[in-house]
């Protein structure tokens, strides 16, 4: 996943398929872990962690539009 300052330099637009996607591999993640489970559970955490990365810099953009306006 990329770090931080990698997201910033993406679009809103980005930003969101960025999040698709992820949530897509981190539901099939969940799927996998629970029919067998997979070698690394820390790999769930990443995700989720990933998730949150990007649901906060979506968050933080918003905020800074509506303080402009």
């Amino acid at each position: 996943m990329k770090k931080r300052t990698e997201l910033k330099d993406l679009t809103v637009v980005e930003l969101k398929d960025k999040l698709q996607e992820e949530r897509a591999s981190l539901t099939k993640l969940r799927f996998a872990h629970t029919v067998s489970p997979i070698e690394s559970p820390v790999q769930l955490r990443t995700k989720r962690k990933d998730v949150a990365r990007i649901l906060t810099e979506l968050r933080q953009r918003e905020l800074a539009n509506k303080t402009t306006k």
